[in-house]
């Protein structure tokens, strides 16, 4: 079972940041993706490169896994996920899309939706669902407006 921590977005963890979450909306709707090597969906997110910051990361990820061309980027909080022993730490963001073009060919995405909510078939069941609440709860704070 995973358990997903969160901590202020300013939080330097001991380990290093490993991963960039982005819940995105277009036009009122989330943005969930289907990598070509899995049959479920996704919010979009990526490794962060060596030598990247999380907030690049999470730009280029945005760009290339949806297609975005303009968009605000807030980030919301640092995270841990820890299975099976193991933590990894990770940043989220919110993402709004302002422009958005065709997933670009060189990308893993099969395929790109809008929806109003989560899917039912998640690729990280225990974990999207709880990072995907805490960007509702932060934008239902009046942030992102």
């Amino acid at each position: 079972m995973s358990v997903v921590r969160f901590y202020d977005k300013s939080h330097i963890p001991e380990g290093k940041l490993i991963y960039s979450v982005i819940p995105a909306r277009y036009r009122g709707k989330w943005i969930f993706l289907r990598k070509t090597t899995r049959p479920t969906w996704e919010i979009c997110a990526g490794h962060i490169e060596d030598g990247e910051t999380s907030d690049e990361a999470a730009e280029r990820e945005l760009m290339e896994e949806t297609g975005a061309l303009e968009f605000s980027l807030s980030l919301i909080a640092t995270y841990s996920v820890e299975n099976e022993g193991r933590t990894g730490y990770g940043r989220l963001y919110y993402a709004e899309v302002t422009d958005i073009g065709d997933v670009p060919d060189r990308s893993e995405i099969a395929e790109r939706i809008f929806a109003d909510g989560l899917p039912d078939d998640l690729t990280y069941p225990e974990v999207q669902p709880v990072l995907f609440g805490r960007v509702l709860n932060w934008l239902g704070e009046g942030h992102g407006d």
